[in-house]
């Protein structure tokens, strides 16, 4: 039975390759046959090394041509056997590595759909995640743990073999063996520990620099910093080759004292060979043997040194898997629960609960003085808005008015438990949520993550994304089972019937990478569209009528309210645009105090239905008035 200790790193934290490993779902049986197939591929390439030198030295001699035929034919097998075990080594290793990386990106899905806790990390981040450090766990196996065993087979091997002819050479190079396999890795390995942390991060910044680069490219031209974040790229590229830079200089160390133990497995079987051979008591034929040997043996050595860098990688990159993963440890071969997608028939259902839990004052969403904000490097975090107080019941439509910047949408996704409130109390916000931390340097590209049930919250985010798939597709996103119909009612409720009919290929016509094929307008419908279509029994909505003419926002926001009522859903909805807010219950303004510092967070300065806005606030009822004449 292992101890605790067993599964814990040098820092006393537990060991996240042994957490990760199970994901991999890797039979031991396989790994073996991949290991067996390497000892005797490696074999071959030794036992090719020694009969040819016993051959040379024995044909010098001249005798009889039958007593060289065995080893003749023996060359010949091991030559042969070399190249044919090392090609099914390969072919055995890699579909064992290759099988683990799709596992664990199958499972590592599995657990964050199944996981409701907030995403807190840059969408370029994520894709490395899954991609290059899925790929540097999954090539453990094939670079780390079978030439570790190829290794040590054939070593053990190898030290017999020239053990028998001469136990002193068989001493000695199992002594330059170990400078070699465990020495020299151990250099290397620790050589890594100083560098793949700063290569993984700056592997990480790449991805997500490149990332912003491609899909914010316009973004940033308009607002003059697309040279500043290229420039940001070419530093962090910059960064990540001086990174590997020192990454190859520890290489070449480990090469050298990899070829220095080499050659002194070959002097000393010299010095101790020659001696031997001329009191008698070793054959000239045995003296090429024990010479020419461990010029093949140290191949096994040779990929040790990499392969403890590997390892270093593979837990590096486990460890940031971790991060993603829930805290309870996955069981093997064991997916996670799933949640059932819900049907038309629960939607209904809980339209009918809702409707019964109004009569009941069931509240849905309730913000007790949140304060809302976010974290700024080393620095304290900094607060955008305070003192908000809500309360959102089944069919009710409350929305947040105020200019860009205010804090809307960082109040949403407070809402949305996306991130933990400053102060205050947001119901559904646990205390294990809190502990989960935002890094600082979290950006507006962040994953919109939908809260879990039964009263669960959808975040609409307005950059929300779009898959390179077909418009019912992207709508079942919400909801696997949505039918054509419901799909079609969506789309009408929003105001793309007309766009749906056009369409080529009506449902099922591909919108493109990120909706590129589609206007900014109809890309922020469909995305509401979608949230109409989830269970969510709130929704959160982030400048619904963003890309769209005021008439068309108007008749969207009017159809979100609408659809709030009828469903007994509740609307949370974030916007600048004042004059449909009459299909509001209330509308908060936030606003800064004339009388606050710059840098004060902002606060509700005005609340009410829209009409009484209108008639009693001066500020909402010029916004108004201003929309209208436009």
């Amino acid at each position: 039975m292992t101890t605790p200790t067993q599964h814990l790193t040098r820092d006393g934290r537990p060991d996240p390759l042994r957490r990760v490993l199970p994901l991999l779902e890797v039979r031991p049986a396989k790994v073996a046959a991949a290991i067996g197939l390497g000892v005797l591929a490696l074999g071959c390439a030794i036992g090719l090394a020694a009969v040819a030198a016993w051959l040379v030295a024995r044909a010098a001699q001249m005798p009889p041509v039958l007593t060289l035929s065995v080893a003749v034919v023996a060359v010949r097998a091991f030559g042969i056997g070399r190249g044919v075990l090392r090609y099914c080594e390969r072919l055995a290793s890699h579909d064992v590595a290759l099988r683990g990386m799709a596992a664990l990106r199958a499972n590592l899905y599995d657990r964050l759909a199944a996981d409701d806790r907030p995403v807190t990390v840059r969408r370029g981040e994520l894709l490395a995640r899954i991609g290059q450090d899925v790929d540097d766990v999954g090539d453990v196996v094939v670079r780390s743990i079978v030439p570790a065993g190829v290794a040590v087979v054939t070593s053990l091997g190898s030290v017999i073999l020239v053990g028998v002819l001469l136990p002193a050479a068989g001493a000695a190079l199992a002594l330059c063996l170990v400078l070699a396999g465990v020495v020299t890795p151990w250099l290397a390995a620790r050589a890594a520990a100083r560098t793949e942390a700063r290569g993984a991060a700056a592997r990480g910044e790449v991805t997500a620099l490149s990332l912003e680069i491609l899909e914010e490219s316009a973004p940033l031209r308009v607002s003059g910093r697309f040279g500043a974040r290229l420039a940001d790229l070419d530093a962090a590229d910059a960064h990540l080759s001086a990174v590997a830079d020192d990454g190859a200089r520890t290489s070449g160390l480990a090469a050298a004292l990899g070829a220095l133990a080499q050659g002194l497995a070959v002097l000393a079987s010299v010095a101790l060979g020659i001696p031997a051979t001329l009191s008698g008591s070793l054959s000239v034929e045995a003296l090429s043997v024990i010479v020419l040997t461990p010029l093949a043996v140290f191949e096994a050595t040779a990929g040790l040194p990499a392969a403890a860098v590997q390892l270093h990688r593979s837990r590096a990159a486990a460890d940031r898997l971790v991060e993603l993963l829930p805290d309870a440890d996955p069981v093997p071969g064991a997916p996670p629960a799933r949640v059932a997608p819900a049907s038309a028939a629960s939607v209904e259902r809980e339209a009918d609960g809702a409707a019964e839990g109004e009569a009941d004052g069931e509240a849905l969403l309730v913000l007790d003085d949140i304060a809302a904000g976010w974290s700024e490097g080393a620095g304290p975090p900094r607060t955008v808005v305070e003192g908000v107080s809500l309360t959102l019941r089944p069919g009710s439509v409350v929305a947040l008015a105020g200019p860009s910047g205010v804090g809307k949408t960082t109040l949403l996704m407070t809402a949305a438990a996306l991130i933990p409130p400053r102060a205050g109390q947001v119901s559904g916000w646990s205390a294990e949520r809190q502990e989960v931390g935002i890094p600082s340097d979290r950006s507006a590209d962040l994953l919109p993550t939908a809260q879990g049930a039964p009263e669960a919250r959808l975040f609409v985010a307005e950059d929300g994304h779009v898959f390179d798939t077909s418009v019912v597709e992207n709508l079942r996103v919400a909801r696997g089972d949505v039918t054509a119909a419901e799909a079609r009612d969506a789309l009408d409720a929003v105001g793309l019937g007309d766009w749906l009919a056009a369409l080529p290929d009506g449902l099922d016509t591909v919108v493109g990478t990120d909706a590129a094929a589609v206007s900014g307008g109809e890309r922020r419908r469909l995305l509401v569209a979608r949230a109409l279509l989830s269970p969510a029994r709130v929704l959160l909505v982030d400048e619904p009528a963003e890309h769209l003419d005021g008439r068309t926002a108007d008749a969207l926001v009017r159809a979100l309210a609408d659809h709030a009522r009828e469903t007994g859903r509740a609307v949370l909805l974030a916007t600048h645009r004042l004059t449909p807010l009459a299909a509001a219950d209330e509308v908060l303004l936030l606003g800064h105090d004339a009388l606050a510092a710059p840098d004060a967070p902002a606060t509700v300065t005005a609340r009410g239905a829209h009409e009484h806005l209108r008639a009693h606030d001066p500020e909402y009822t010029w916004s108004a008035a201003q929309e209208q004449s436009s």
